[in-house]
């Protein structure tokens, strides 16, 4: 937000210099980003009165103007603007002015006639970016009274780049506040006064959805004059802060929402059929805005409307068929209240952001309402004229938002601050924020301004009292507090150094949005429901993750538009779910392989990566927490993997994660060239693992076993390593396979497996007796319970 410094110091003033009051605001947390002058350079330039007006003899599109700029004779000058007129007071260039960019004002003759001097237009001044015609002044400009003094042209611009949580300083009343709390000084209290009405004629208001809207505040002004024009002083207010000066309706509300900080808007009240309703919008309908664009309006959009049409996007911006314009004579001034909530986004959901939307998305104060209407009215009919009719001030009460009562402790204020600081000061501050204060015996029972939304609890007012006490008189120091080390229990599942194993497969981590396009969403969960965002970035980030394949996926994509043809991610992170009590939010790991096996050398052996690529990684990390037989992989039907290549992981009987490929359709419809490989692991399902322990090295010969067995083709190997590990007696070390074939001389629905046994003890070379006896156990246990025989 940008404002006038000599328009703040018409509300408070303190002794110090303009660059003096940037660095206080900033250091309060209201931060400067700019302060520059309020007009260009420019010097020799007095109000004049145009005397006479005659055509150039020689140039049709030049006057010849005699100018009293306060001397003895008036001068003669040769103006080109069509707007010069008798009458007319005027900014006026004398010889040996020097204008913005050091434009030198000389004695001159055009086309014979002698000029002393230039008549200027607002943009040869540098007010304006492009004029038509010179700049009219008020009738009662003092005639050679320098201009710059005139328009207090030696003011600056001070530009605050206010946090979202401080849109109480969205005004110049929210900005003298601050000034007027850091620099202890009185804030003027301007009265504004009850304007009584002189005509009863008024509108009904019905709130449809007091929710949203709980108070709205009008009143109807007629007979105002179409011709008037905005008066200088508010023309130069508003130019300081960056708006656009359009007629005086607009152009008093701009006042007003800069002045108090309350947005308003006007509407020609003959363009409104009967009363005002405040309400949600209806599928199918429009509205042309008063920048000129229709839009469809979304549905649950709060809108002012009348008993036919919609009339405005409430909070953000009017329509243009009860637009004011330079025939209006009757106007109904609103002045509402729009819960923060219901305005939050929806004007970026259009592509606008107006200063309307900006103010009530950060919060208005609900009691500013009718102050506002009151002030409004008062300068309208100052300046148009008009008679005005009663306020209508419908209120929802139980709707408003309710003040929080604030217990602040004494104590507590130099334990967080670290300074003590006494009550007095204390209460002179909260005070002066506007504040009420009630003592007890602990400290104070304080009451926000119902301007202040970002004040709800304890630490927020202290943080105020700190902010305004100076975070520079603070006094340095190291503090002291009881260190202790958090016990990291020894069978937790170490994320770290599981990062650090996918690092070492040649994964890459990437960290992305918790928050995707619905569309994303429901064609790889369609079966999760959608959490929606109230308030989005965009509406393609509009649905929090129930799994972190999209955000994959999409990073994904993105690698393999920019020619990347072998890629390997990882991310750990929350998803978010619709649990019965509520949302839950469980940690997760997840990963992706894509493309070739290993990387392109002239010793690696070409070939793409499979599921079984998948399952080593993933099962290098299931052994960071316990021997991979505490594991099982089930297949598993997932609507996002492929029928025949998706495997649940799991543990004690609990699914903690899946793996597999991804579907073949939606692969297609994501447009990837070639089989992607996704895993995901609920971090919580590898808390509590095995503890490493010692085993001693046995100096005694292993001796190796292999069998060819035959069993069912369906017969997952993990039902047969537990078969044959449950069996196995204790000198049994490992039991692997190393061939699986089909083919001829395999019966149909058979397949062969090649086992390998490892056999070791601890006190003695084993005997072949004691060899042949373990296998016979485990094929007999594998015959009994899996039909497994050796193959002839």
């Amino acid at each position: 937000m940008q404002f006038s410094e000599a328009w703040l110091r018409e509300w408070v003033n303190p002794e110090v210099s303009v660059n003096e009051l940037a660095d206080a605001l900033s250091m309060a947390g209201l931060e400067v980003d700019a302060v520059s002058p309020a007009a260009a350079q420019f010097n020799g330039v007095v109000v004049g009165e145009v005397l006479s007006c005659e055509r150039h003899p020689d140039a049709d599109k030049l006057s010849v103007c005699g100018v009293n700029i306060g001397e003895h004779e008036p001068v003669q000058i040769v103006c080109g603007a069509k707007n010069v007129a008798a009458g007319m007071k005027v900014p006026v260039a004398r010889v040996g002015a020097v204008l913005p960019g050091d434009f030198k004002i000389k004695k001159a003759k055009l086309r014979g006639q002698q000029s002393m001097g230039m008549i200027c237009s607002a943009s040869e001044l540098g007010l304006a970016e492009s004029s038509d015609g010179i700049m009219p002044l008020p009738a009662d400009a003092p005639v050679g009274k320098d201009f710059r003094n005139y328009l207090s042209l030696d003011d600056h611009i001070i530009d605050v780049d206010l946090t979202p949580d401080r849109g109480d300083c969205l005004s110049i009343a929210g900005i003298a506040r601050d000034v007027g709390v850091i620099y202890r000084q009185p804030v003027t209290d301007w009265e504004i006064k009850d304007i009584p009405a002189s005509i009863d004629e008024q509108v009904s208001v019905v709130l449809g959805i007091p929710e949203s809207c709980p108070r709205y505040s009008c009143r109807i002004v007629k007979g105002i004059d179409p011709t008037a024009q905005t008066p200088l002083w508010m023309q130069e207010k508003l130019r300081r802060s960056g708006i656009r000066c359009i007629s005086p309706v607009v152009d008093i509300t701009n006042y007003v929402m800069m002045e108090l900080g309350q947005p308003m808007h006007g509407f020609d009240l003959e363009k409104i059929n009967g009363g005002i309703h405040v309400r949600l919008s209806q599928p199918g309908e429009k509205l042309t805005l008063l920048d000129g664009s229709e839009v469809e309006i979304i549905t649950g959009t709060l809108l002012i409307a009348d008993e036919q049409k919609p009339l405005a996007l409430a909070g953000i911006m009017g329509g243009e068929s009860s637009a004011v314009t330079d025939s209006t004579s009757s106007v109904l001034l609103e002045s509402a209240f729009f819960m923060p909530i219901a305005v939050a986004g929806k004007a970026r959901a259009y592509g606008l952001h107006t200063d309307s939307s900006h103010r009530f998305e950060r919060g208005v104060d609900p009691e500013l309402q009718r102050k506002a209407l009151e002030r409004a009215t008062d300068l309208l009919l100052h300046i148009t004229g008009g008679e005005a009719g009663p306020v209508v001030d419908v209120v929802a009460l139980e709707q408003l938002p309710e003040k929080p009562e604030i217990h602040l402790r004494r104590h507590q204020i130099p334990r967080i601050l670290g300074v003590d600081i006494d009550d007095a000061m204390v209460e002179d501050i909260l005070t002066r924020l506007g504040m009420v204060l009630a003592a007890v015996d602990s400290g104070w029972r304080v009451k926000p301004p119902g301007c202040r939304f970002d004040i709800g609890i304890e630490a927020d007012l202290i943080e105020e009292i700190g902010r305004i006490y100076g975070y520079a008189n603070i006094p340095e120091n190291l503090s002291s507090a009881p260190v202790s080390i958090q016990a990291v229990p020894e069978a937790d599942f170490n994320l770290q150094r599981g990062k650090e194993l996918l690092v070492d497969h040649d994964y890459q981590e990437v960290i992305t949005y918790s928050f995707i396009a619905p569309e994303l969403a429901a064609l790889l969960m369609p079966e999760a429901k959608q959490i929606r965002l109230t308030n989005p970035i965009s509406a393609d980030m509009s649905v929090m993750r129930a799994s972190l394949w999209p955000g994959l996926l999409s990073t994904l994509q993105y690698n393999q538009a920019r020619q990347q043809d072998r890629i390997r991610l990882f991310e750990s992170g929350q998803i978010f779910l619709d649990g019965q009590d509520g949302i839950e939010q469980p940690e997760m790991l997840g990963g992706l392989i894509f493309g070739e096996r290993l990387p392109q050398k002239w010793n690696n052996t070409p070939g793409k990566v499979d599921f079984f690529d998948l399952k080593g990684d993933v099962e290098v990390l299931l052994g960071m927490v316990d021997s991979l037989s505490a594991f099982e992989m089930q297949p598993v039907e997932d609507v996002t993997l492929h029928p025949g290549q998706a495997a649940a992981i799991l543990r004690n009987g609990r699914e903690i994660g899946r793996l597999g490929m991804l579907h073949p359709g939606l692969q297609a419809k994501l447009a990837i060239p070639g089989n992607v490989f996704l895993f995901q692991i609920r971090l919580d399902g590898l808390a509590q693992g095995r503890i490493p322990t010692f085993e001693a090295v046995s100096k005694y010969p292993a001796i190796r076993r292999d069998l060819a067995l035959l069993v069912d083709a369906d017969l997952p190997w993990g039902q047969i390593q537990a078969c044959a590990e449950k069996a196995a007696p204790k000198i049994v070390r490992d039991i692997q396979v190393f061939d699986v074939y089909t083919g001829d001389n395999i019966d149909s629905g058979l397949k062969s497996l090649a086992l390998s046994l490892i056999l070791q003890d601890y006190s003695h070379t084993l005997t072949d007796e004691e060899t042949e006896q373990a296998v016979e156990t485990i094929l007999q246990a594998l015959h009994t319970e899996l039909s497994a025989k050796l193959r002839d």
